[in-house]
């Protein structure tokens, strides 16, 4: 019963994870201008610097999804 929990949970999880992820590529690409003035006020960075940073970041977020959330999963569907 607890294996199952589990399962959901990190079924859960990733869902969440991968949707956050999806909206702050929305938000990135949609609104990027109005992003970067507004990051613009409190750093100074070029935009260049700007994108290589969000894109980072969704790289680092996408990776600890798979690693935190879907490798156990796949991990307790071929145990159990």
């Amino acid at each position: 019963m607890a294996v199952e929990i589990v399962r959901d949970v990190l079924v859960w999880c990733a869902v969440i994870n991968y949707s956050l992820l999806l909206l702050w590529f929305l938000i990135y690409s949609l609104a990027h201008d109005w992003l970067y003035t507004l990051h613009g006020t409190w750093f100074t960075q070029s935009g260049e610097k700007f994108a290589a940073i969000h894109y980072a970041g969704m790289a680092f977020f996408k990776l600890g999804i798979f690693l935190f959330n879907l490798a156990p999963y796949v991990a307790l569907r071929i145990v159990v």
